[in-house]
């Protein structure tokens, strides 16, 4: 079969596309041979074809010979040296019990016999064995069962044509298929014929159905390009103006942002001026000061109190508790003398 080609190779290399036209139809079959029928290689392909015929046609005449004598005989049954019967013979195959002895063993000697000439050459019976085997019995009967044999083969001959009718026609009556068995070639070689053009035509069709769906991919993009494009068309105008739009409000943001930091700037300078900041500075150094300052006479202070006695970091350790008492009593003693005094001191301002 020739290889198919796509219809855009073909439109897209002119030259090629004429060279394999030309190849298709003027040099070369479907199947590839050439269509040169006087040529000395085409006469000599003829011959060889019509000798391969001569032997195929041969060995298909044999093959079905040996299948119609080995099916002539069926499987249950056997000569009677080889066997004993045993039981009364069925309905179903009184056929063959009216069969000869001889006759049944022809039939299952007959079918090894023809096949060994297809067996390798260390299996084949030698021509002393086979001029043996000949000169005795069953075989030397075959010219007084010639016509029995013949008659068997012809029956099985006859029923496997009418299956073979009947698979070629399966909608004509069983009763008639018999009349069909003369067509049987035909419509083998026909089913044959149109058989061997279907790897072409479906490869075709493949080859075509590619060619669609690339059209149709095509299309459709173009189609999804044309909707994209309206939809820019449509919306694409307000989404640009969305788009400033939120870009200047951001800018006006950022230049809210900077102008309220320079205000800022501008206050701190306006509020805080050379001299301010120099008070500021002194103040700061004189409150640190006076944190120093506070700091010393809350430790010397600490330190008076622990000579009194007085636990000053209240963990109940380097302090003693009957000095303290003693000068919490002193402490409260002297307070209530001073409150004394000062009633003392308002008695006698009031006398004046």
């Amino acid at each position: 079969m020739l290889p198919p080609v796509e219809d855009a190779v073909l439109q897209s290399n002119p030259e090629f596309a004429a060279l394999y036209h030309t190849l298709t139809t003027a040099i070369l079959n479907a199947d590839g041979t050439t269509k040169d029928d006087h040529s000395r290689e085409a006469r000599e392909r003829d011959s060889v074809h019509q000798q391969l015929d001569g032997y195929r046609l041969a060995a298909a005449k044999q093959h079905l010979l040996t299948q119609a004598i080995s099916s002539a005989a069926p499987p249950e049954q056997r000569p009677a040296h080889s066997q004993p019967r045993r039981g009364k013979p069925s309905s179903s195959s009184s056929f063959t019990t009216d069969l000869p002895e001889p006759l049944l063993d022809l039939l299952l000697l007959l079918p090894p016999l023809l096949t060994s000439a297809d067996q390798p050459q260390h299996q084949q019976l030698s021509s002393e064995d086979l001029n043996l085997l000949l000169s005795s019995p069953p075989f030397t009967s075959l010219p007084d069962l010639i016509f029995e044999l013949a008659s068997l083969v012809s029956t099985n001959l006859q029923s496997s044509a009418v299956e073979l009718a009947r698979i070629a026609n399966p909608t004509v009556n069983a009763s008639f298929v018999h009349r069909y068995i003369a067509s049987v070639p035909t419509q083998i070689t026909s089913t044959l014929a149109s058989t061997q053009t279907l790897p072409a035509r479906l490869a075709s069709a493949r080859l075509a159905t590619a060619t669609s769906l690339v059209t149709l991919l095509d299309k459709h993009t173009a189609v999804l390009t044309s909707l994209l494009g309206a939809l820019e068309a449509k919306h694409g105008v307000v989404a640009r103006s969305l788009e400033l739009r939120g870009a200047d409000v951001a800018l006006q943001a950022q230049r809210g942002e900077i102008d309220a930091a320079m205000a800022l700037w501008n206050l701190r300078g306006g509020v805080y001026t050379p001299e301010v900041r120099d008070a500021l500075g002194n103040y700061a150094a004189h409150v640190r000061d006076g944190q120093r300052r506070l700091r010393e006479a809350i430790r010397s202070i600490q330190a008076e109190l622990a000579e009194y006695g007085v636990d000053v970091d209240g963990n109940g350790e380097g302090g003693d508790e009957v000095k303290e008492r003693r000068f919490r009593e002193i402490a409260r003693t002297h307070r209530d003398v001073r409150r004394q005094i000062e009633e003392v001191k308002r008695d006698l301002s009031r006398l004046k």
